[in-house]
């Protein structure tokens, strides 16, 4: 039928779908968008949308969002964007400009590896999902991008190196000549020489041996290399580092703020060594709070354009694994010369912040300082002086951060905050490094008190830019400078929570848009029970990446119209970034344009991706060692999720997720219901649903997968 023969309403929503041709917009929006009432336009829209898509002018994705569904021409069907190949082997093409990625499927990526730019074209949409397919037609710029594998001899002097599931989706073929010292059983990271035809094995070289197949170091070391980190830094940015003094010239102390007599101590956990944020705190004469934090003066010590710059910019970030920090800095200066020591002058670049009692900012300045650190709290220590368990000179000091970070967090979580609470595994190791226990980390006031001081800082140096802005009446690009944001989430993503939770008995409704009131009434609703930490995690996951950009568009999940990261320029690059900016605004002059702090800003986003990712590898592969000597056992767990495929469970003594298959069900012939989110037992009605508390016994395991897999108990 022809776009003549719809009624003027329907002409108009395709009207309305065609100026957001990548957009899934929900019924509601297009109500308003119609200007229609709401209870009639609905029916009326809803009508007229299950006409338009029995027509084929229109598609609903899960959710109830509507989407064009224009017919794919040859002029329009070949787009440009980025490879991402996931651990089974499949791609999602993602395009600058479309909110949906392009689905690979393993039989139509070409010679196009992780990483890499290519051409795509685009073939249809997913029957189910709704999702667009595509094929790869070339592959237009390589990534720089390392793989990981196990070196083999196949046959006399032809080697080959079998990937990691998680590196890549190919074996890579290696001349002699390019083994790089590597043996047969190594655990090496390769490269790419050449592949140009899919049907022939692509050529590699060996870049590093990680260690022998199997062994802790081999296993740690290939977490870092698929994410494309070193351990080991350049001999030239080690001599830099290491010819950096200790000692501070008598003139640089003059002329900056001297707070070596103020009371000032560092509070992080245990193990840390890297200490770059210290408080002081007083209240004021009138009554208000006079916080001080003092930050690691990391860009006193790092010309900017120096190897150790260059050097901070390409790792972005420090990586936290289970058993290693990778520092962005050498360890001569993020646990030495920056490091804020105990009993040791140190320069730092401080926030102070006068708060009303109500937690209210009232007044602030950011200054280079000097200060002399009289103590290096661990977190326990803090909750006993704080709950009365032990005496120390401090607690005065102590009990204001608590009374003032008791307001500000009830201030914070009133104005919109998510309150997000997920446990996290904490391991411990032998000597080796193998898993001897595990247990979950223990979250304290302690640590929320560290993090409100941090998170006001963090605001309050985002909005003195701000203001800055303002003061000049400035165009929007002037004092460009480098924020943490955090858009709104995933519409369709939330819908699809809400259509997992209705079958538990739990209402999450949610209309065009939602608010931060509404998740925190669902996270409040599910608290205490056997699923809340599947929403807390379904939630999360649902929620925009929170990323770095001269673009200020706020945070969602802290409910801030203006935040940026301060607070760690030890371990986050982005933090130098600021604290340049701040330095040069404060001199009256810039020292980043807006287009370099967008480079930036991506660069680093992807940093902190990736370095997020391999410290969940990390845990991932410390659960598995833990468990792949406990083959056999019975644990507790919850049903965190039902495919057609099986169960997963959440075992919830560790805190740690395997999948029991649904050919492993041999009590009857399970059937999934999708609606129900649950597995039905054909012949005797049995259900597996989300949220059940079970028994599960492992059974498998597989390091290189990092995967675990888990049946019923036998009994």
């Amino acid at each position: 039928m022809s776009k003549n023969n719809l009624s003027s309403l329907e002409k108009k929503i395709i009207e309305i779908l065609k100026s957001y041709p990548d957009a899934s917009i929900p019924i509601p929006l297009l109500v308003d968008a119609l200007a229609l009432p709401k209870k009639k336009g609905w029916r009326k829209v809803k009508s007229s949308v299950n006409r338009l898509k029995q027509l084929g002018h229109i598609r609903l994705t899960k959710g109830n969002l509507v989407r064009l569904n224009e017919p794919i021409v040859s002029d329009k069907s070949m787009v440009e964007g980025i490879l991402d190949v996931t651990s089974h082997g499949d791609g999602y093409v993602i395009v600058e400009g479309r909110d949906q990625d392009i689905k690979i499927s393993r039989k139509y990526m070409s010679t196009a590896l992780d990483g890499d730019k290519v051409s795509v074209k685009l073939m249809g949409y997913h029957k189910k999902s709704s999702k667009p397919l595509g094929r790869i037609e070339s592959v237009l710029e390589r990534a720089d991008s390392q793989f990981v594998g196990t070196l083999e001899e196949i046959a006399k002097n032809t080697y080959l190196v079998k990937t990691d599931h998680q590196s890549s989706r190919v074996d890579f073929f290696i001349d002699p000549k390019d083994l790089n010292g590597a043996e047969p059983g190594d655990k090496v990271s390769i490269s790419l020489v050449q592949w140009e035809d899919a049907r022939g094995y692509p050529q590699a070289k060996v870049v590093q041996r990680l260690g022998k197949s199997g062994s802790n170091e081999a296993n740690v070391l290939s977490i870092l290399a698929e994410k494309q980190f070193k351990a080991a830094f350049p001999p030239s940015v080690v001599e830099f580092a290491n010819n950096i003094q200790f000692d501070i010239p008598e003139q640089e102390v003059e002329r900056r703020r001297d707070m070596r007599d103020e009371v000032v101590f560092t509070i992080d956990p245990a193990d840390a060594k890297d200490f770059d944020d210290g408080l002081s705190i007083q209240i004021l004469e009138n009554g208000n709070y006079y916080l001080g934090v003092h930050i690691a003066d990391v860009t006193h010590y790092m010309p900017r354009g120096s190897e150790l710059d260059k050097e901070a910019i390409e790792r972005g970030t420090s990586v936290y694994l289970v058993d290693r920090v990778i520092p962005m800095l050498p360890e001569h200066l993020s646990n030495g010369v920056c490091s804020l020591r105990p009993r040791e002058d140190k320069l730092a670049y401080s926030c102070f912040m006068e708060i009303r009692p109500n937690g209210k900012l009232e007044n602030y300045s950011i200054e280079e300082t000097v200060i002399h650190s009289n103590e290096r709290f661990v977190y326990h220590e803090v909750q006993d002086i704080l709950d009365g368990n032990r005496e120390h000179e401090f607690e005065p000091e102590l009990k204001m951060l608590q009374a003032l970070a008791n307001t500000l967090m009830e201030k914070r979580f009133r104005e919109g905050s998510i309150a997000f609470e997920t446990p996290e595994p904490k391991f411990v190791l032998d000597e080796n490094g193998k898993p001897v226990d595990v247990i979950v980390k223990e979250r304290l006031f302690a640590h929320k008190l560290i993090e409100e001081c941090m998170l006001m800082a963090n605001k309050t140096v985002a909005y003195h830019v701000e203001s800055l802005r303002k003061k000049g009446k400035k165009a929007k690009n002037d004092h460009p400078f480098i924020y943490r944001v955090h858009g709104q989430p995933d519409l369709e993503k939330l819908y699809n929570i809400r259509d997992t939770a209705k079958p538990i008995g739990i209402d999450f409704e949610i209309g065009r848009s939602v608010t931060s009131k509404e998740i925190n009434n669902l996270l409040k609703e599910v608290e205490g029970t056997s699923v809340e930490n599947i929403i807390n995690g379904l939630i999360l996951r649902a929620m925009s990446k929170a990323e770095y950009s001269p673009k200020n568009i706020g945070h969602f999940g802290l409910g801030f119209s203006h935040y940026a990261h301060f607070t760690s320029p030890i371990r986050r690059y982005p933090d130098v970034i600021v604290h340049r900016l701040l330095k040069r605004y404060n001199s009256g002059s810039g020292s980043y344009s807006y287009n370099e702090l967008e480079e930036l800003g991506e660069h680093c986003s992807e940093r902190e991706r990736y370095a997020v990712e391999a410290e969940r590898d990390s845990v991932k592969l410390k659960q598995v060692e833990y468990l792949s000597e406990r083959l056999g056992e019975v644990h507790p767990g919850t049903i965190s999720g039902v495919t057609e495929n099986g169960l997963y469970v959440l075992l919830d003594d560790i805190y740690c997720e395997g999948m029991i298959r649904v050919s492993d069900l041999r009590d009857d012939y399970y059937v999934f219901n999708p609606d129900l989110h649950c597995l039905i037992g054909r012949s005797k009605g049995k259900k597996y649903r989300l949220g059940d508390t079970i028994k599960a016994k492992v059974v498998r395991t597989d390091l290189d997968k990092r995967q675990i897999d888990l049946s019923l108990p036998d009994y």
